[in-house]
C-alpha cells in the first residue's frame, strides 16, 4: 500500500505540472449538431438612421426587413470618426472607418505596468492594421463567396466610412444605450452594425445587417488579432500560456491554444459560444440558435503570425473578466461557466469560490484568505488526517512482524499457494492488532478532489490578479519572484514527512524523502497564491503532527505501564 501510495502522489503532482505548464488540450471530435432554440431575431432597417443628439436610454427593436429591398440612397462619411463608448465598467472607442473597435479598456484592471492605466483589450501594434484595418468586430464576408463574384472584405473593412447614429455614447449604471453604423454605396451593397450597450455589464447586442443588391449576405465577425498587447512580456504577464480559441458546441468545451495551432483543428461548427481568450479575460460570442461556426485563423503580419476568431451567427458579445458570477448569468443552463477552467471538480471549485469571497468581507487581504481557507480545510479534515496517522502508526509497530512473514516465506514467490498462505496469515496480523491496511491511504485519497479544486481555483481566480499579500509577494497569480515560498514549501514537506509515522520499511522510507525535493521542482513555477496554500498546509501539518505524536506516545507508555504491572 505505502508503494501505490508513493505512486499515486508522484502521478498526481507530475499530472499538475504538465496541466499547469503546458494545458494540454486533446483535438476532439467533430461535434454532433446538439439542437437548441430558435435564432434570435435580427433586426434590419431599409432606411439610415437620421444621426441622433445624444445616446438614447430606451431601445425598440425595429422590425425585420424581407430578404430583398430596393437599393437605398448612398450613406458614407467623408472622413475617419471616432466614437466613444463610456460606461461605468469600461471605456470602448469605434472607428467609423469599417466600424470596428480601436480600444476597449477596462477600469477595474490595470495593465501590467505600474503606470495603472486601464486594461486595454485590443491589440493595436501590427503596422500591417493600419491597412488592412482587421481590428474587432470587423467582417468577414468574402468566406462563402465563389469564384468570379465581387468580393466585400476590403470595401466593407477599410473602405467604407460608415455613419454613425451618435457622437458619443454615456450609458449609466442601469441604463442601455445604442450605437448604429450605417453604410450604403451606389452599387448596391449596405452594411449596417447596431450595438446595444448595458450600464452594469461587459456584455452588448449585436445586431449586423449585411446585403448587396437586396440580397443578404453571409459574415462572420472578427475579434483579434490576439487579445491585448501582443508583445511576449505582455502576453506572459496577461496568460500566454492559455490564449486562443475556447467554444462550446455538443455539450463540451473546445480549445485551440496559439502556440498548438494546426489549420485542421481551426474550425468548430454548431457552436453555442465561442471566445478569445487568455488565463483572466475574454472576448465572448454568444449564440442562441447553437448553430453559428468559430473559425481560429492565422495571419502573417511583418512574418509574425497574429490569430484571429471568426465567429457566425453571434447575437450578443462580451468584452471582460472571465469572472465567475458574470459569465453565469449570461446563460442560466451553465454553459457560458465553463469558459473558466474549473476542472473535473468544478463544483467544488464553485463552493471554494463563494467561502474565499466570505473570508474576505472579513480579511481584505486573498493572501491571507487563503491562510483562513487552508485553516478551515485542515480542521474539517482532522478527522480523516487522525485516522490516517493511527493507522500509519499500528502499522510502524507491527512492521518487524510483517517483514519477518515476508523473509518466511521469501523463497515461495511462484507458489500460488503458500503466496495464499501468506496473505491469510498477514490478514490474521492485521485483524489482532486492529490494523486496516487502507486506513493510511484512503484518507489522503479522499482529499485529493479537494487539493485538485482548490489548484483550478487558485490557478485561475481572477481575485488572485495583482493581488498582494506581504513583502516582496506583490501578485498572488504569478510565481514567487525569489522563489522563496516554494523553497519553504519544500523545507516543512521535508519535516512533516519526517514527522508522520510510515509502515514503510527503510528503504521506502529513504525514497519517500525525495518528494519534497520534487514537489519543490513542480512548485518553482505555480502561481505564489497555489504555492501559499501548500507551504500553510505543511505549517498546520507539522503543527497537528507534533500532537499526535506526543498523544501517540503517551498513550504508549501507558500500555507499557499496564503491561508492566500486569
Amino acid at each position: 500500500m505505502e508503494k501505490r501510495l508513493i505512486l499515486a502522489i508522484v502521478l498526481s503532482f507530475a499530472l499538475l505540472a504538465v496541466y499547469w505548464i503546458f494545458f494540454l488540450n486533446k483535438p476532439a471530435p467533430a461535434p454532433v449538431y446538439e439542437p437548441g432554440p430558435p435564432p434570435v431575431q435580427t433586426p434590419v432597417q431599409t432606411v439610415p438612421q437620421e444621426p441622433q443628439a445624444g445616446p438614447a436610454e430606451t431601445v425598440a427593436p425595429p422590425a425585420a426587413a424581407p430578404d430583398v429591398q430596393e437599393t437605398p440612397s448612398p450613406v458614407s462619411l467623408e472622413r475617419e470618426q471616432i466614437v466613444v463608448v463610456e460606461t461605468p465598467l469600461y471605456r470602448a472607442e469605434w472607428s467609423n472607418r469599417g466600424a470596428v473597435l480601436r480600444s476597449w479598456k477596462l477600469k477595474n484592471y490595470d495593465e501590467e505596468s505600474k503606470n495603472g492605466d486601464w486594461l486595454e483589450m485590443v491589440n493595436t501594434e501590427p503596422e500591417d492594421l493600419k491597412t488592412s484595418n482587421r481590428y474587432p468586430f470587423a467582417l468577414d464576408a468574402d468566406f462563402n463567396r465563389r469564384e468570379g463574384e465581387e468580393k466585400l472584405n476590403e470595401r466593407i473593412n477599410s473602405a467604407a466610412l460608415f455613419e454613425p447614429s451618435v457622437s458619443s455614447v454615456n450609458v449609466r449604471a442601469g441604463g442601455r444605450s445604442e450605437l448604429t453604423f450605417t453604410y450604403a454605396d451606389e452599387t448596391g451593397l449596405f452594411v449596417e452594425k447596431k450595438f446595444v450597450f448595458k450600464g452594469d455589464g461587459y456584455e452588448f447586442d449585436i445586431f449586423i445587417n449585411v446585403r448587396l443588391n437586396g440580397v443578404a449576405q453571409d459574415y462572420r465577425i472578427l475579434w483579434g488579432p490576439g487579445i491585448g498587447p501582443s508583445s511576449l512580456a505582455a502576453k506572459r504577464q496577461r496568460g500566454l500560456s492559455n490564449r486562443g480559441l475556447a467554444a462550446y458546441s455538443a455539450g463540451k468545451a473546445f480549445r485551440i491554444n496559439e502556440r498548438k495551432y494546426k489549420p485542421e483543428q481551426s474550425i468548430r461548427p454548431y457552436v453555442r459560444w465561442a471566445a478569445y481568450e487568455e488565463t483572466y479575460f475574454t472576448a465572448l460570442f454568444l449564440v442562441p440558435s447553437g448553430q453559428g461556426t468559430a473559425v481560429f485563423e492565422q495571419k502573417l503580419f511583418d512574418n509574425v503570425p497574429q490569430y484571429y476568431l471568426a465567429v457566425s451567427g453571434a447575437a450578443s458579445a462580451y468584452v471582460g473578466p472571465k469572472e465567475l458570477d458574470r459569465l453565469k448569468a449570461l446563460d442560466p443552463a451553465g454553459r457560458t461557466k465553463k469558459l473558466i477552467q474549473l476542472g473535473f471538480f468544478g463544483g467544488i471549485v464553485e463552493i471554494l469560490i463563494v467561502v474565499m469571497r466570505a473570508i474576505y468581507k472579513v480579511v481584505p487581504n486573498w493572501g491571507l484568505v487563503i491562510i483562513v481557507l487552508t485553516v478551515i480545510l485542515k480542521i474539517l479534515f482532522f478527522p480523516l488526517t487522525y485516522s490516517s496517522t493511527k493507522s500509519m502508526a499500528k502499522m510502524q509497530e507491527i512492521q518487524p512482524k510483517i517483514k519477518a512473514l515476508r523473509s518466511k516465506y521469501k523463497k515461495h514467490k511462484t507458489d500460488v499457494a503458500m503466496r495464499r498462505q501468506m496473505n491469510e496469515e498477514m490478514m490474521k496480523l492485521y485483524k489482532e492488532h486492529g490494523v486496516n491496511p487502507a486506513g493510511g491511504c484512503l484518507p489522503l485519497l479522499i482529499q485529493l478532489p479537494v487539493f485538485w479544486a482548490i489548484f483550478s481555483m487558485l490557478s485561475a481566480a481572477i481575485e488572485l490578479r495583482h493581488s498582494p499579500f506581504v513583502f516582496w509577494i506583490k501578485d498572488l497569480s504569478v510565481k514567487d519572484p525569489i522563489l522563496v515560498t516554494p523553497i519553504l514549501m519544500g523545507v516543512t514537506q521535508f519535516i512533516s514527512q519526517k514527522m508522520t509515522p510510515s509502515g514503510a520499511d527503510p528503504s521506502q522510507a529513504r525514497m519517500m524523502l525525495i518528494m519534497p525535493v520534487i514537489m519543490t521542482f513542480f512548485f518553482l513555477g505555480f502561481p505564489s497564491g497555489l504555492v501559499l496554500y501548500w507551504l500553510m498546509s505543511n505549517v498546520l501539518q507539522i503543527a497537528q503532527q507534533h500532537i499526535m505524536n506526543r498523544l501517540q506516545a503517551k498513550k504508549k507508555r501507558q500500555e507499557n505501564e499496564t503491561r508492566r504491572k500486569k
